[in-house]
């Protein structure tokens, strides 16, 4: 096993790529320790990505390029400033609302960063704020992605833990709202200290507005509501909400409600039993490409493929981390790392707050050096039978890892989210470091509660009986 993970972090010590390192190590180990037959990489290789759930995957990458393609990230902001740009420091609370929006259609923080975050720094720069601080206000709010439902490291975990991937979403939203409330908070104290003025006039009209459309969103499933009270079916009722929608759209040309029906739409399916979180993202698809083919016509043939290509793009480094993990995944269970990783562990504390603290030190420390994807499916198969003899629920614990892992995202040496915005911002690796490390406080923060306080996390998927 020394062997096996030394071979590993040599590989990436000198800047092999993470899944050709895990693949490389894991050769090298089954070819000098014979543990198994060679043929066994491709059969384990094969079996990590031959699962259903993991078909939500593509779905859900393309639908965020097909969202931004369609020019949906300028109509989200185009809400976010009538909402709350007129605060003091209010680009930045845009930039927070508008990942909050975003998240419910991409499921990834690159998506994020790269899509609507590209917007948000660009217009923080124009109107004067220091790029560092659109830098760290934009990094820190590309966590809130995988956080709030739909979510690809969701998809992950679901599929490695044998969890309810519906569940992990409902799970998502609470810990979400936490942490865009904390980071909002810190806008504020940033506002209040380098003293930020607001960057749109308070126009009463236009906050109506867009507090208006904020109704006719949660208004379409009381309307649902109200009509399966009259006989009509489900169906019937789902129908003509959509299309009294569609109408108003139409005819007040609302900046961003269809886009804030996205999220409305899969986790409303999800709830009704009307699809699966697999099948959802293939109903956000659709749904992204009505927006950019019917309602904008945004969208033209060139865009749509460039999606497309992008889509396949990042797929293929997704799974292919995935299958390398899962060889390197089973060899590390075949050699015991499980079991002795869990001696360890009880040889220090069998205290479940503590044991969780230690996890958490754990995962910040591989998610500085690990792929988030790569961490899941390493990670998962060795300290899952530990949360579950400590009594710890696995969905609680998929929203602490996942957290964990998004804060990896934002710093060196493999913080992807870094390397987006410092290439976004034209700002060395160094200075964008610098520049997000404030922002980690309110995350550290929001990863504390949701650790500590388990609620925060379960009490939606338990109300809707996802979990017992």
């Amino acid at each position: 096993m020394l062997l096996l993970v030394g071979t590993f972090l040599f590989l990436m010590l000198v800047g092999v790529p993470v899944a050709i390192s895990m693949a490389v190590a894991s050769v090298l180990y089954l070819v000098f320790f014979g543990v198994a037959p060679d043929i066994i990489v491709a059969q384990r290789m094969i079996a990590g990505v031959e699962s259903f759930p993991l078909l939500a995957v593509p779905f859900f990458i393309l639908a965020g390029n097909l969202m931004n393609s369609a020019g949906v990230t300028g109509r989200i902001y185009s809400f976010a400033v009538a909402l709350v740009g007129w605060m003091k420091g209010g680009l930045a609370q845009v930039n927070i609302i508008g990942s909050v929006i975003f998240s419910g259609m991409s499921g990834t923080a690159l998506a994020d960063a790269a899509g609507i975050g590209t917007i948000e720094i660009k217009a923080m720069k124009d109107h004067g704020y220091p790029i560092e601080a659109a830098v760290g206000v934009t990094a820190a709010s590309a966590t809130l992605g995988p956080i709030f439902p739909p979510s690809l490291p969701f998809v992950i975990y679901g599929m490695m833990a044998n969890v309810s991937i519906g569940a992990l979403f409902m799970a998502g939203i609470v810990p979400g709202v936490v942490m865009t409330v904390l980071m909002m908070l810190t806008v504020a104290i940033f506002a209040y200290v380098k003293r930020w003025g607001s960057d749109a006039p308070f126009e009463i009209k236009q906050l109506l507005e867009a507090s208006l459309e904020i109704v006719v969103v949660f208004s379409v499933p009381l309307v649902i509501y109200l009509l399966t009270l009259t006989g009509l079916s489900v169906n019937a009722s789902v129908g003509i909400a959509l299309v009294l929608l569609l109408a108003a759209d139409w005819y007040f040309d609302f900046s961003a409600v269809m886009a804030l029906m996205t999220p409305v739409i899969l986790i409303g399916g999800m709830t009704m039993g009307w699809f699966t979180p697999t099948e959802a993202a293939v109903a956000a698809v659709l749904w992204s490409l009505f927006l950019g083919l019917v309602r904008y016509r945004t969208m033209t043939l060139s865009s749509l493929a460039k999606a497309s290509f992008d889509t396949i793009e990042t797929t293929a480094s997704v799974l292919f981390i995935v299958t390398a993990a899962s060889v390197f995944a089973w060899l590390l269970t075949v050699s015991q790392a499980a079991q002795l990783l869990s001696t360890a562990i009880l040889s220090i504390t069998d205290n479940k707050w503590v044991f969780l603290i230690l996890v958490n030190l754990l995962m910040l420390f591989v998610g500085c050096f690990l792929d988030t994807i790569a961490a899941i499916t390493i990670l998962v198969p060795i300290l899952l039978p530990l949360v579950l003899k400590f009594g710890i629920d696995p969905v609680h614990f998929g929203l602490i890892m996942t957290l964990n892992l998004m804060i990896g995202l934002l710093h060196p040496p493999l913080g992807m989210v870094l390397f987006v915005l410092s290439r976004v911002a034209k700002l060395s690796v160094e200075r964008t470091t610098m520049a997000i490390l404030p922002w980690l406080v309110p995350l550290f923060i929001a990863l504390i509660a949701i650790t500590f306080i388990p609620a925060i996390t379960l009490w939606l998927p338990t109300q809707l009986g996802l979990i017992r």
